[in-house]
């Protein structure tokens, strides 16, 4: 099985983390900012930190937006977002304003509340609590720790939800919609169980 993995290159992420990563669970792996690179690949990874507005806003000066949902439209190639890339994956975001997103995941990206003594961004480890089965999380320890690092977080149908996580009232962690598949946390610093999911993904 050829393991081709692009990462699409927005702006607003430290890439080589994930890089490294994927390479270490067996990807062939391309950072790229270049639309037609997607179509050579058979993952697409889209990861991010920061501002979804800007982070889309990058996208779609590059062409990146619409080259992503074509190559899903036109072969269901499996994508994984991660962080913000999780939130890009959104119809739309209410992160200063309301933002479009990709519409690749029905939903709405909106800011945690805290509760108590909880503080946002939500920072470090925590559990994911897998709430049905997927390839994604095949292997990954119930109750496994992963480690975040947000403010805001997916709003979706509960078809959608694979994981929650217990923080601000609980919020949706990992979520897909066909070939597509998202997580809030960063399987790259989560260790074993971020490296099984990574070695997951390259085997879907």
């Amino acid at each position: 099985m050829s393991n081709r993995v692009a990462i699409i290159n927005h702006g607003l992420s430290n890439l080589s983390s994930i890089a490294r990563a994927l390479e270490r669970c067996g990807g062939k792996v391309s950072i790229t900012e270049d639309p037609d690179d997607l179509a050579q690949a058979d993952r697409i990874v889209l990861p991010g930190v920061g501002s979804f507005p800007a982070a889309m806003a990058n996208l779609s000066a590059k062409g990146l937006d619409r080259a992503l949902q074509n190559e899903v439209a036109r072969r269901r190639v499996p994508v994984l977002g991660i962080c913000l890339g999780m939130q890009l994956l959104a119809d739309s975001s209410a992160e200063s304003g309301q933002t479009r997103g990709l519409g690749l995941i029905p939903g709405e990206v909106i800011r945690l509340e805290a509760k108590g003594e909880e503080r946002i961004p939500h920072m470090g480890w925590n559990a994911v609590e897998i709430l049905q089965t997927h390839p994604l999380f095949a292997g990954v320890s119930p109750q496994a720790d992963f480690y975040f690092v947000h403010s805001y977080h997916l709003r979706c149908s509960p078809d959608h939800v694979v994981t929650r996580t217990p923080f601000c009232a609980g919020f949706v962690s990992a979520a897909a919609s066909g070939s597509i598949m998202a997580v809030q946390f960063h399987p790259e610093k989560s260790q074993k169980q971020g490296f099984k999911l990574l070695s997951n993904f390259l085997a879907i």
